[in-house]
């Protein structure tokens, strides 16, 4: 149906310049088409590549997903890249592994994304619960998502589980016997992280 898919094509368009997240429906393909978008940020140690696992599952759950190259160093020259990549506005997720998951969130702070979703956020480094990384979350003002293992030296679970207080719209999901970086565990994660994009994003 040529006719048919040049309006899919230029529904597709229309919707894409709208601010408001939606989702819409490919009659001729039968695949729901998600205008909101995970942009993920990589661990310390990492690239955009290393990234690809989460991507591609959350491809595989109906939502667009990219990565971002980060630069290494402080995690503040990292945010001006981030909120390049990523553009601003309600329809953008920010996210992370890491150290791209604490960069998403302080660029949440000036870019105003409809939610942020962080993998194994390093709330401090291992063996310095005191020297916290938390001083931008009370302007984080969109809806966030923590996953993190009970058992990650660089988050003290006790402790995030009080600091996430200091987000007015945060939650917090444990898995049990994970360290720091959630891949044992992955597809799990991801399904949480879609639910939540699913009901507090869209």
């Amino acid at each position: 149906m040529p006719g048919g898919n040049f309006f899919a094509r230029g529904l597709w368009k229309f919707l894409r310049r709208s601010r408001s997240s939606t989702t819409i429906i490919d009659l001729f393909n039968t695949a729901t088409i998600d205008i909101v978008r995970v942009v993920l940020g990589h661990g310390a140690s990492g690239n955009a590549a290393s990234m690809k696992p989460y991507v591609v599952g959350f491809k595989r759950r109906g939502i667009d997903a990219v990565a971002v190259d980060l630069p290494r160093g402080a995690a503040e020259k990292a945010v001006p890249v981030f909120i390049k990549t990523s553009r601003r506005g309600r329809e953008v997720v920010g996210g992370g592994q890491s150290f791209g998951g604490r960069v998403a969130s302080m660029a949440a702070v000036e870019a105003e994304f409809g939610g942020l979703v962080l993998f194994s956020y390093p709330l401090h480094r291992p063996g310095f619960p005191d020297q916290l990384r938390t001083e931008h979350w009370p302007r984080i003002k969109c809806p966030t998502l923590f996953l993190s293992g009970d058992r990650d030296p660089f988050a003290n679970i006790d402790l995030l589980k009080e600091k996430i207080k200091l987000i007015r719209h945060a939650q917090l999901e444990v898995f049990k016997g994970q360290g720091h970086g959630l891949l044992a565990v992955l597809d799990q994660a991801l399904d949480v992280a879609a639910e939540f994009i699913h009901e507090k994003v869209r």
